[in-house]
């Protein structure tokens, strides 16, 4: 268990399970492999998933859920106590949002592609701080803070997009039975540990099963269940929930979610038929995020006079606008999304998705690997 739950072995993990499912889905075994993700289970008149959505919308809401504990605990215990320390990553966030829009339209606007400017704002947390794990050896808890914050709103926004641009019938009665079912689970997590703690657990299971299976049924993205009831849950019942959680959610749920959300068939796509599409998100990725959530924590932390002692070095947020460059798995959700009556188009999106997230995180790795050495050299020399 000890293994499980240091930050390097899962992170590799993490890597070994995607690299597996990009060469099955491109491999003879292809077939096989796609017939397993696509197949069906469920209750009927229930619900009824694939077993790729069960693991993206079930599986990974758990995921969800554990790291919007450590958000909350860092809001109001940890290092993001105060409001200019939470607003920091927001502004942040806004940056890594709103330069890679501005940069995939300077690419693909006016063309029959623009319509998937939402597709480089996201960041994928998981990888994202999987790379931060396996190279960021010395690092200070602050970026990691900084990270997570960051990627959590970014996800927040993709998924708010999804809502918005991409669902048209969203169900407000589930959307309004699942607040009913986190308020239970609200005030359920508060009376664990009194007498009745034992029914107190068993209304927060009930509860919160209930508010994924609302969130799902209206419409929206499921995952959004797992961060509103990591947000919301009582505090100390909450970390020793994390605590026992951790080790599973690293040994199966981000293992399964890398190794499905890898699943994709890259493109045959010669190089003199590449759309405004590839280009825009190849750039976006990487480039936009790399200068929207540097210049904008670097901005943010200057009008907010934030103290030098307590500020990220401008190579901190170098390393972090890097790493919200690997956008991936929301990422690719987002291109099915934005032109899933374009297939052509959506296959070059989808390759340029893999190629910006993969050169962010070729990038990333160099950043983070140079700041951890950085500051272990500091470290050493205090």
């Amino acid at each position: 268990m000890a293994l499980l739950r240091s930050a390097r072995f899962p992170a590799v993990l993490l890597l070994l399970a995607a690299a597996l499912g990009l060469v099955l889905a491109n491999s003879p075994a292809a077939p096989a492999a796609f017939a397993i993700a696509d197949a069906h289970v469920g209750v009927p008149g229930i619900i009824d998933l694939s077993v790729r959505h069960w693991i993206s919308d079930g599986l990974l809401a758990i995921f969800f859920f554990a790291a919007a504990i450590e958000l909350q605990y860092e809001l109001t215990t940890g290092q993001l106590n105060s409001a200019t320390r939470a607003v920091l990553p927001a502004l942040a966030a806004a940056g890594g949002v709103i330069i890679p829009v501005a940069v995939y339209l300077l690419v693909a606007g006016g063309s029959d592609a623009a319509s998937g400017w939402p597709i480089p704002t996201a960041t994928d947390i998981a990888f994202a701080l999987g790379v931060l794990a396996v190279f960021g050896r010395g690092l200070p808890s602050t970026v990691r803070v900084f990270l997570l914050a960051l990627a959590i709103l970014d996800d927040i926004v993709g998924i708010v997009f999804i809502a918005v641009l991409f669902t048209s019938d969203v169900n407000f009665g589930m959307m309004l039975l699942a607040l009913v079912f986190v308020v239970i689970f609200a005030v359920c997590s508060r009376l664990v540990d009194t007498r009745g703690g034992r029914w107190a657990v068993a209304g927060m299971v009930l509860s919160g099963i209930g508010t994924w299976y609302a969130v799902h049924e209206s419409g929206v993205h499921a995952t959004i269940a797992g961060v509103v009831l990591g947000l919301v849950m009582a505090q100390q019942p909450a970390l020793r929930v994390r605590h026992e959680i951790e080790p599973w959610v690293n040994a199966i749920v981000l293992p399964l979610f890398a190794l499905v959300a890898a699943l994709v068939v890259i493109p045959q796509v010669s190089a003199s038929e590449l759309s405004p599409a590839f280009w825009g998100v190849l750039l976006a990725l990487p480039v936009g995020k790399l200068i929207g959530i540097a210049g904008a924590g670097w901005i943010a932390q200057r009008l907010l006079r934030v103290p030098s002692a307590q500020a990220l070095p401008f190579g901190d947020l170098l390393a972090a606008g890097a790493l919200g460059g690997i956008g991936f798995t929301v990422s690719l959700l987002l291109s099915e999304l934005a032109f899933a009556d374009a297939p052509g188009i959506r296959d070059q999106a989808t390759l340029g998705v893999l190629a910006g997230s993969g050169i962010s995180l070729i990038l990333a790795a160099g950043l983070v690997s140079w700041r951890a050495w950085h500051h272990r050299r500091v470290l050493q020399a205090s």
